[in-house]
């Protein structure tokens, strides 16, 4: 009787681990609905939100001047007989392509001078380890928090003074005041995930401090550079309150402030050369993010992290 006894329970604990099974492999099926509901269709709504400025801008570009005019006829998101028009204007018959010169090279050499500077910054406060470095860490963060609309009067002032006014070089030498401060709370995270232990075995071989910077630290922060420099390329080539402070001149004007000086006209919007400049412009960023969206990601994530 004992036996058939534990013959049964086992008969029923081998049944319900079978039934436990099932019911695990049903709640995967049916939670099928449950992912549609809280991850695929956000994720679709978030997408369509983030890509329809470019739709638009893309099928503004290329429609004809009596489809932008006239929406009841026309059906406002699509476009019938599109055309380069706007673009071929854009590029041949006005000084679009040497506004796209000005932004590239000032958005270069004010990156490029940004991230020299804050390479330095941020090796000396996570690594030279002297008093005050994190009150001096933070501080430097801070200064990122001040709004440009504050800070371009001053500045207005000390390039007016330096006779730099309406010249790019007064971009790439303010452009740093908005750059270095991120990009070295941004570089000192970092910093932080590289083993220290590397360059005490450099000191201990005898390298200096500016041969371990060079030799092990930026090789390995790579990742990091990259993504200080797609930040701080990005910030520079949409900026615009200081280009259009210290820029007058139509040749010397940047992207951001020239489509909108060039092609509004009082009440009057130019709405094809307009988009097809603001589409055109944000090409080259398009093309960084795709080159080095990976680095950024991770870049970003250690600097969290620290």
């Amino acid at each position: 009787m004992t036996d058939s006894t534990a013959d049964l329970r086992r008969v029923v604990a081998a049944a319900t681990v079978q039934k436990d099974d099932h019911s695990e492999g049903m709640t995967y099926l049916e939670s099928l609905p449950r992912r549609v509901v809280t991850l695929y269709i956000p994720l679709f709504i978030i997408v369509v939100i983030l890509l329809f400025p470019f739709y638009w801008m893309a099928l503004t570009s290329i429609k004809p001047d009596e489809q932008l005019i006239d929406m009841e006829t026309y059906n406002p998101f699509w476009v019938i007989k599109p055309t380069l028009k706007h673009i071929s204007k854009l590029l041949f018959e006005t000084n679009y392509p040497r506004w796209l010169w000005n932004t590239m090279y000032v958005a270069a050499a004010a990156t490029t001078l940004s991230i020299f500077a804050s390479v330095l910054a941020a090796y000396a406060i996570v690594r030279l380890r002297f008093r005050g470095a994190e009150v001096v860490g933070a501080t430097i963060f801070m200064a990122y928090l001040v709004p440009p609309s504050i800070l371009f009067i001053p500045l207005a002032s000390v390039i007016q003074a330096y006779g730099l006014f309406d010249s790019p070089i007064a971009l790439i030498l303010v452009y740093p005041t908005l750059l270095i401060p991120f990009s070295t709370w941004l570089l000192m995270g970092y910093f932080k995930t590289i083993p220290f232990e590397l360059e005490e075995c450099a000191l201990i071989d005898g390298a200096s401090r500016w041969q371990i910077l060079v030799k092990i630290v930026v090789p390995l922060a790579v990742p990091g550079l990259i993504s200080a420099f797609i930040f701080s390329f990005t910030l520079c080539w949409n900026e615009f309150i200081y280009a259009l402070t210290f820029l007058q001149s139509t040749q010397n004007k940047t992207v951001p402030v020239a489509i909108v000086n060039e092609f509004v006209d009082g009440d009057i919007y130019k709405w094809g050369s307009l988009m097809a400049g603001a589409l055109v412009g944000s090409l080259p960023l398009v093309i960084l993010y795709a080159f080095f969206v990976e680095h950024y990601v991770s870049a970003m994530t250690g600097a969290v992290k620290e």
